[in-house]
């Protein structure tokens, strides 16, 4: 048996799959010991919609990660998404007593910020600082020690519906497992695909689910937006069940080994087999018609992710390109669709930044648990998360004495 403090759990709760990623923390170092993965059965879009199916999920997918890792493990940080999920930028503004900034000068302008209308039905789930204004001087990553009168904070704030918390909350429970933290997913995921000049100069990530499309965009080595759409592979799969007439199984696997959305890079002679279905005689069809079905479907999410970006004013912010993660990103062709669309640079974005099981986990679907992992391992109060806990600004203070020393 391992020692549980040196040991980080990441637990990607998604539509399609669960995956569990089993790490070891050791001098600032991550090494991953052990992955679990297990199909997803009662989510749909990102929220749980049968509790014991999805118990049953994450318990065969720690199961996995417990016999790959020879651990035991009790506490996981769970990712959360879906449509129920949106971020906005809060301001706040104080008046200095001294003449030096101090920590709890910070921690009140963070709480001013924050100090905004949120129904009851809603949960904070991140309060991230952008930067920090003293005096009208904007762009300060770190006030604290320096003179001013007035200090300003920029603050990203992140909600998501209390039920769909506490029902994650719940589902890991069930299974046996505390939860740490709740963690936005596509937050997650820029943990462990993004680089420190992407996150400086500007990058959009773009994470391709089953069930969701997650946006996050970093700027200036902070979160600057995030975004939900409630879309993703799934929707894909759908398209071609649909258009082919075959049944859901057999329409991914036809995704997963035939399926592109570049029609035009497509021979004419290039076909695909489909078996029999209720009686009927296989078929045999060009593949073209597959990209024709895709290509649509893959433009309108772009679209709409496009859409968001020029809507929240963050063009600008995106100037090193996107990067596309998830499942969903491994679909050929999807990056020269990204292109067309966002008229910037795209690249496919696989884990990296850890030790360990590298070849194993050196995929765009496992970019979540990594992340996950990676978010954990920066936690220094490894504590159980619980819905409106009444400890809850403790802990964002905690977030926010981490973010302190990551920029000093």
């Amino acid at each position: 048996m391992k020692e549980e403090e040196e040991l980080v759990v990441g637990l990607d709760i998604g539509t399609t799959k669960i995956c569990a990623v089993v790490a070891e923390v050791s001098g600032g170092k991550v090494n991953i010991i052990g992955i679990g993965t297990h199909a997803s059965i009662g989510l749909r879009k990102g929220v749980v919609v049968n509790i014991d199916s999805t118990v049953d999920s994450i318990k065969k997918a720690v199961q996995d990660a417990e016999l790959m890792a020879g651990c035991e493990i009790s506490s996981v940080y769970a990712g959360i998404a879906g449509g129920h999920i949106t971020g906005f930028n809060s301001h706040g503004v104080i008046a200095i007593k001294g003449n030096e900034i101090t920590q709890a000068d910070v921690n009140r302008v963070i709480e001013a910020a924050r100090a905004v209308a949120i129904p009851m039905d809603r949960e904070v789930i991140h309060v991230l600082p952008q930067e920090f204004i003293i005096d009208g001087e904007a762009g300060i990553q770190n006030p604290v020690g320096m003179a001013g009168v007035r200090l300003e904070a920029r603050i990203h704030i992140v909600t998501g519906a209390v039920t769909s918390a506490q029902n994650i909350v719940k589902c890991a429970n069930q299974a046996g497992l505390d939860v740490c933290d709740i963690i936005l997913e596509p937050i997650a995921s820029c943990e462990s695909v993004l680089n420190p000049e992407e996150r400086e100069v500007g990058t959009g990530l773009i994470d391709l689910g089953g069930g969701t499309t997650d946006l996050a965009v970093f700027s200036g080595n902070t979160i600057r937006h995030t975004f939900v759409l409630s879309l993703g592979g799934n929707n894909m799969t759908n398209d071609i069940s649909v258009g082919l007439r075959v049944p859901m199984a057999e329409a991914e696997r036809v995704k997963k080994e035939h399926g592109t959305c570049v029609a035009d890079k497509i021979k004419s002679d290039e076909t695909i087999d489909l078996p029999n279905v209720g009686g009927r005689q296989g078929r045999k069809l060009p593949r073209q018609i597959l990209a024709e079905i895709l290509e649509p479907r893959v433009e309108e999410i772009f679209a709409l992710i496009r859409r968001e970006i020029h809507r929240a004013d963050m063009k600008e912010e995106i100037a090193s390109g996107i990067v596309l993660t998830g499942g969903a990103s491994l679909l050929d062709g999807i990056g020269e669709i990204a292109e067309s669309v966002f008229e910037v640079p795209v690249r496919l974005g696989a884990p990296h930044g850890i030790s360990g099981l590298v070849d194993v986990v050196n995929n765009p679907m496992y970019a979540t648990g990594v992340g996950l992992v990676l978010y954990g391992a920066k936690d220094e109060e490894r504590k159980k998360f619980r819905i409106r806990d009444t400890n809850i600004f403790h802990r964002i203070m905690n977030r926010m004495k981490r973010w302190f020393k990551e920029v000093l």
